[in-house]
């Protein structure tokens, strides 16, 4: 149903590689996050809590860098791990501490400088332009939806993104106390489409800014395209919420390899939230970015 959808799409969706580590251990946290591109001028769109990851890993890694430092001014004698529990304590960081995030833009452009954004003022959705390149990496943009009143409840749509990180070209440099990318391992991650029905719309302030699905949208999926058979994109992943059904079994007896053991489950449904198109179209207007819709 969604064989060429997903090709069409696929050629101007693209992963975000992550990888993290916390100050209590030198393992390496791998994740991924999506974004889609608009138009053919290097603007793509994706989840305003994806920026603030970006954006909020320079200062992460500047705060860690400075950590650094003044550990390693500290003398080597009697009351060294007095003094570093001091500096943790002035930095804040415990085990759980995020001390490090690098981010990798895969098959977007050639080369850049860097890239700004813009965040909408209420919902989670966010305009990404990547600046000073020569060529892109990716084939046709997005194409929107342009009547939307025809996305009906009981309709299947997809969305598209990674929500699996298999990369694995990252080490963690001991000389350095740093996390690095490689030019050796999985560079990858290959892409997911998951389908679902249009259960719900989402409104607030007699505002419909959102579309519900049937089936959860993954972590990672966040910020991919939402499309219909044709590949026309009718919104945007953003969030999955949790509800409770009530068909909760506690301390139930069942046999599992011969033998006799109790269980207990509490059942919930995932539901995946898409921001709207006509939010989507109405916010790369107010930014002057060009987009394209069906004709």
């Amino acid at each position: 149903m969604f064989i060429e959808a997903i090709e069409k799409t696929a050629n101007y969706t693209r992963p975000i590689h992550t990888i993290l580590r916390t100050y209590g251990g030198k393992q390496i946290i791998p994740g991924s996050s999506t974004i889609f591109f608009v138009n053919e001028e290097g603007y793509a769109i994706t989840c305003k809590h994806v920026i603030e990851l970006l954006s909020h890993s320079d200062n992460i890694m500047n705060n860690f860098t400075n950590f650094k430092a003044e550990r390693d001014r500290l003398p080597k004698d009697g009351k060294y791990k007095t003094n570093l529990k001091g500096l943790e304590l002035k930095y804040k960081f415990n085990s759980d501490t995020i001390i490090q995030i690098k981010n990798s833009f895969l098959d977007c452009v050639d080369s850049m400088s860097g890239f700004t954004w813009n965040v909408h003022p209420k919902y989670d959705l966010a305009i990404l332009k990547f600046n000073n390149y020569k060529n892109i990496s990716y084939k046709g943009h997005a194409v929107f939806k342009k009547d939307t009143t025809q996305i009906k409840q009981g309709e299947f749509l997809c969305r598209l993104g990674f929500p699996f990180p298999e990369f694995t070209n990252f080490t963690y440099n001991e000389s350095t106390d740093d996390i690095e990318w490689t030019s050796t391992g999985i560079i990858g991650s290959p892409r997911f489409p998951i389908e679902g029905m249009v259960t719900r719309f989402l409104a607030e302030d007699n505002r419909l800014y959102g579309i519900e699905l049937s089936t959860p949208g993954l972590k990672g999926q966040s910020g991919g395209p939402l499309f219909d058979k044709t590949g026309v994109v009718c919104g945007m992943q953003f969030s999955t919420k949790h509800l409770h059904l009530g068909f909760d079994i506690m301390d139930k007896e069942i046999m599992i390899n011969n033998e006799a053991k109790k269980v207990s489950d509490y059942s919930f449904i995932h539901l995946g939230q898409c921001i709207h198109a006509d939010i989507i179209k109405e916010f790369l207007k107010e930014m002057n970015v060009k987009y394209y819709e069906e004709n």
